[in-house]
């Protein structure tokens, strides 16, 4: 499936598209729930955590297309990756809000508070306030030109505050648990059926976000469609 769709998306694709994120979504809640062993300390709201992580992990990607995707709208000044940028950071934006509500679901239990300002969730939060600024500049900015090249800067600025909210748990003392998968986790720490778990729900929220994401760019199209036909009907 490529990630950056046709012009238009036909219906029988659209279809698919969520049929097939709805089935596997399905089959993830029953692992989440009902397969996956009760982890001994925490109990039942240790289950979050296959929701907080795959959505921040895919929040993560997400914003490296914005990256990639402002970069070259500023190098080639075409305004399809633009579009695509914006369509992907608003879909990032709403997995990493998605997230930072699990997150502050677990910790109540758990730490006893919902948020702390301790350095992981503080770079989280800085990151997701970038995101809602580079939605803010699209908006208030005084043309379309202007929003695109403000935009792809902020894009471009916010994704270097990703390695910084990855590493942060291991650079300062945090609440935070350290990490227990990935080439920087300690081997084992994790139990084998949870680790399944938590890599099939991460497919599941990235098939989720490509799903979203080809849809709000097709949206994108024809919003800019619309504009030029009524332009046209201007002049």
């Amino acid at each position: 499936m490529s990630f950056w769709p046709a012009k238009n998306l036909n219906w029988s694709k659209e279809h698919f598209l969520i049929l097939f994120t709805g089935l596997i979504g399905l089959v993830n809640l029953w692992m989440i729930f009902i397969w996956v062993p009760t982890e001994r300390s925490m109990g039942l709201v240790q289950r979050l955590f296959y929701i907080h992580v795959p959505t921040v992990w895919v929040g993560f990607i997400a914003f490296g297309f914005v990256a990639l995707a402002s970069a070259l709208y500023l190098f080639e000044r075409d305004s399809k990756w633009d579009r695509r940028a914006s369509a992907t950071a608003e879909i990032g934006l709403i997995l990493l809000s998605v997230s930072m509500a699990s997150g502050a679901m677990w910790a109540k239990p758990v730490w006893g508070t919902w948020w702390t300002w301790d350095p992981k969730l503080t770079s989280v939060f800085v990151l997701w306030v970038i995101f809602i600024g580079y939605l803010m500049v699209r908006v208030y900015a005084s043309s379309m030109r202007q929003a695109a090249t403000w935009s792809s800067i902020v894009g471009i600025i916010g994704f270097a505050n990703v390695p910084i909210v990855y590493l942060a748990s291991m650079w300062w003392r945090s609440l935070h648990p350290e990490l227990v998968t990935g080439p920087l986790s300690e081997s084992g720490s994790l139990h084998p059926d949870m680790r399944t778990v938590l890599y099939f729900s991460t497919f599941v929220f990235l098939v989720l976000f490509l799903s979203l994401t080809q849809l709000r760019l097709s949206m994108k199209n024809s919003e800019e469609e619309f504009e030029k036909f009524h332009k046209e009907l201007l002049t």
